[in-house]
């Protein structure tokens, strides 16, 4: 009919038009009416073919709507004249949540959301960076984030992006007023209230062979369409789940992704421009206090099909942040390498990537480790680690503990304290006896 241009803007013209009030044919006709001069012949048909795909108006779907309306448009001929009709007017839809799976907030509007968030309509599209400025500015005082960089062994360098003050601060009213009523998958373990990484390892203790995998670049491989996805199962309507998904995701500036190391192993350098990949389109950023909680509810069908595909094993399957673990008896040991496939098979599928360079496979002969915490008869801190800290303890008696806190920590006293509670809980016993070596410890008031 009309070039695609022209079409996408009569299509979203008209969308907000049908959605700005009664859902009939005679009212629909009378809106594009009002919105469209002359009133094109086409409009009743096209009115005909909409209430017969919906039934009742998709008022948490405008964009939807629009890009139906667009496809309808192109197959129709080009009517006589051939000009297109004149937009007199906007008229302002009345959008709608949608279903409503778990107890969220009801925002059915961009204005809702600003208003819940505490900050202005002016000062949420500020924070949202819908231009994706952030990207391309150089001046750091017109970005959202700091950025930085962590060297990791055997891996490219870790980015992190820090959001500003502001930012995360709406960034932590979304997670508690929002995602916090979306529960994650029962595999799950990170960043999830009432679990951890102790109980991760627990779901292992005891069993004859346990399995390792780890996944590359956890946060960054969570695109911004994923999330979109995830608010709008939410029930929150198109254009509020964009602008929520533009406030927890990012785009890491080219100037800052130049200025981290390029690793020199060639193994290593693909996985850098892996994640350069990655980081350069919008993604969950490592550093912002909703990304946790978004990654889990991302990996929630990819936590699904392994557990589904432990229980075919008879295996036990559980993941803590980017960590997937699955125990199960020696059976396992002979179908190592399918297992392995068929986990990277199915990650991949759901948008990850397994890092073979971690994979891990450990029998009752050796040390089988779960986040750092052995599981061969019980849960246990690593001997090597408990040795240190044992020796640190003893020290600090001998000499005072301003000799051992050779790493400059600013309350040491606490750290150790930290570190004895973390052995306490995994194995009692010994916690009492480091207990017992730090109450010898004189301590400057």
């Amino acid at each position: 009919m009309y070039d695609r241009r022209t079409r996408a803007y009569l299509s979203r013209c008209l969308a907000d038009a049908f959605l700005a009030g009664v859902w009939n044919e005679r009212r629909l006709v009378a809106r594009a009416g009002k919105v469209l001069e002359p009133r094109p012949r086409w409009i009743r048909p096209l009115v005909r073919e909409i209430l017969a795909a919906y039934h009742r108006p998709p008022a948490d779907r405008p964009r939807e709507l629009a890009a139906y309306i667009a496809v309808d448009l192109e197959r129709r001929p080009r009517p006589p004249g051939g000009e297109p009709p004149r937009v007199r007017r906007r008229l302002l839809p009345e959008l709608a949540m949608g279903r409503r799976p778990w107890p969220v907030p009801e925002l059915a509007s961009v204005g809702a959301l600003a208003e819940h968030l505490g900050v202005g309509d002016g000062d949420l599209a500020w924070l949202a960076d819908a231009r994706g400025l952030e990207r391309s500015v150089v001046d750091e005082r017109l970005r959202h984030y700091r950025y930085g960089w962590l060297a990791r062994p055997g891996g490219p360098p870790r980015v992190i992006e820090r959001p500003k003050a502001r930012l995360k601060e709406v960034q932590r009213r979304i997670l508690h007023e929002v995602l916090d009523w979306i529960p994650a998958h029962g595999a799950a373990h990170g960043f999830t209230r009432g679990r951890s990484a102790r109980t991760h390892a627990a779901a292992h203790v005891g069993r004859p062979v346990v399995m390792r995998l780890d996944l590359e670049d956890f946060f960054a491989s969570v695109s911004a369409g994923r999330i979109f996805g995830m608010f709008r199962t939410a029930g929150y309507p198109e254009p509020v789940a964009h602008a929520l998904t533009a406030l927890t995701t990012n785009a890491v500036p080219v100037s800052e992704w130049a200025a981290v190391p390029r690793p020199a192993t060639p193994t290593l350098v693909r996985a850098h421009d892996r994640l350069g990949r990655r980081l350069a389109t919008p993604h969950l950023p490592q550093g912002a206090p909703t990304s946790p909680a978004l990654a889990n509810l991302a990996a929630f069908r990819l936590d699904r099909r392994l557990a589904g595909f432990a229980a075919a094993l008879d295996a036990t399957y559980t993941r803590y942040a980017d960590d997937l673990t699955l125990s199960g008896g020696r059976s396992l040991l002979g179908q190592a390498n399918r297992i392995r496939a068929t986990i990277s098979g199915i990650a991949r599928e759901e948008g990850f990537l397994v890092n073979d360079r971690k994979s891990m496979l450990a029998t009752r002969a050796g040390r089988q480790r779960v986040c750092g915490i052995v599981v061969n008869d019980r849960l246990n801190v690593e001997r090597d680690e408990y040795d240190d800290l044992k020796a640190i303890l003893h020290n600090a008696a001998r000499r005072g503990p301003a000799d051992e806190n050779r790493a400059g920590v600013p309350d040491f006293r606490a750290h150790l304290l930290g570190r004895i509670a973390w052995v306490e809980s995994l194995n009692p016993a010994r916690g009492a006896k480091l207990r017992d070596r730090f109450a010898r410890i004189a301590w400057d008031e």
